[in-house]
């Protein structure tokens, strides 16, 4: 059975990058290009009304001729549809305009000795929520020097200036749905405002027979001193799997204590189908798993890109994860500092095209996962740039599903004690 993917949803990429600072006045050692990090750290806050505040460092610039790499990006923002009504609607609570607004300090904010050590603000850029926000088209907002703070030109010279450039690009993204949880083998949907499109199964499977009585619960596990064995395949809908995740490194509890530890972390491998054999598999990828303990348990997920014939691997993502309430696990290369040499093989079973390389920066695949507390349905966001078939689709599924999964390969190893046995498992 042929499906096509529907059309995208809209998404747009909010960029702030090619910062600098330049303060008149400021004696600063000769650095290379004139640009260099200031020994009083520099830094801004990123703010846009209904997002996360971000905060960034600011290099100093010395040279009256140097301009910051107009490729670097220090912050992002993502909105959707809904994101970009709600700030272009007024309310009651809140001024009539929305604004990205950046404030600059110098200074380190926390203590000194005990004592506590304030920043010193050196001004605020603000820019307008336009209704060009929603052209769908690439626009840059701004791009140069500026003048900010109450000394902009205090006595007729220029007082401290922000380098920066504020840019907006459509970044179309496919989504989708597991409509049961992993361990129940759903079926996967993709979304498209309110219509819902089958694509894919999620057929989950373990080696082990579980006990009378206990083949609905995968936590009887947890009486067992590891967790092995467990598989993942994900098949279109005439039936073929394409794409898979297998359990390759158990999640057994470390030396001392009854959680899986970073120093021992449990691995997934994510496959794609092979193209000389019938029923084999190449790896694509390898996620990595283990529980961090604190106040709040953290569950940790680190995916590696593979090469081909697996001797070498790229850090594409590391996150922390709530792992009571869950969170959002995902691939942004604004965000994660990695370096690829060369192109890595694709999700794509024929092998020709490069997804995932480092030149198409930005966001590539996010996952949204329910932690311990509440059953989970992952939903599934993928940049269009990054999917040219069903079968780049696919291997992102198996991600995403080894990522759920992986929450309940975390959870603690509890002793329990058998009726009528003095020995616990």
């Amino acid at each position: 059975m042929f499906v096509t993917i529907m059309d995208p949803q809209a998404f747009i990429r909010l960029s702030i990058g090619s910062l600098g600072l330049r303060i008149p006045g400021t004696a600063l050692n000769s650095s290379r290009a004139g640009i260099r990090a200031s020994s009083a750290p520099c830094s801004c806050e990123i703010r846009l009304r209904g997002f996360p505040v971000q905060t960034t460092a600011i290099p100093l610039v010395s040279s009256p001729e140097a301009t910051p790499d107009i490729h670097s990006i220090a912050s992002s923002f993502y909105l959707e549809e809904s994101d970009l009504k709600a700030l272009l609607t007024p309310g009651c609570f809140y001024n009539h305009h929305a604004y990205l607004e950046i404030t600059v300090y110098t200074g380190k904010k926390g203590t000194h000795f005990g004592v506590g050590v304030k920043r010193h603000q050196i001004g605020t850029f603000k820019l307008a929520v336009g209704p060009e926000w929603g052209e769908g088209k690439p626009l840059i907002l701004f791009n140069g020097w500026i003048g900010i703070g109450k000394s902009k030109h205090e006595n007729g010279k220029p007082g401290a200036e922000l380098h920066l450039r504020v840019k907006l690009d459509p970044d179309p993204r496919y989504v989708f749905q597991f409509e049961d949880v992993t361990l129940q083998s759903p079926q996967i949907v993709q979304l498209q405002g309110s219509v819902k499109q089958p694509i894919f199964s999620c057929k989950f499977s373990r080696d082990r027979v579980a006990q009378a009585g206990s083949a609905d619960n995968i936590d009887i596990e947890t009486g067992r001193r590891e967790r092995k064995g467990w598989k993942v395949k994900i098949h279109d809908l005439s039936g073929s799997a394409v794409a898979a995740a297998f359990i390759t490194t158990p999640f057994v509890p470390s030396t001392g204590c009854d959680w899986v530890a970073k120093s021992n972390p449990g691995a997934w491998l994510i496959l794609r189908p092979g193209t000389l054999r019938p029923q084999s598999w190449l790896p694509w990828g390898k996620l990595e798993a283990w529980r961090e303990r604190g106040i709040r348990d953290s569950l940790c997920c680190r995916f590696n890109l593979l090469s081909e014939a697996q001797d070498s691997e790229v850090l594409m993502s590391e996150i922390h994860m709530n792992a009571e309430k869950g969170g959002e696990f995902f691939i942004d290369t604004d965000k994660q500092m990695w370096h690829a040499p060369t192109p890595l093989p694709s999700p794509q079973s024929s092998g020709d095209f490069s997804a995932l390389n480092p030149n198409l920066g930005g966001f590539v695949m996010s996952c949204r996962v329910h932690g311990e507390s509440k059953s989970s349905k992952p939903s599934v966001q993928l940049a269009m740039r990054h999917v040219t078939c069903i079968e780049d689709a696919a291997i992102f599924m198996a991600l995403a599903a080894a990522v759920d999964l992986s929450i309940e390969a975390c959870k603690p190893f509890r002793r329990k004690t058998w009726r009528g046995s003095r020995h616990s498992l």
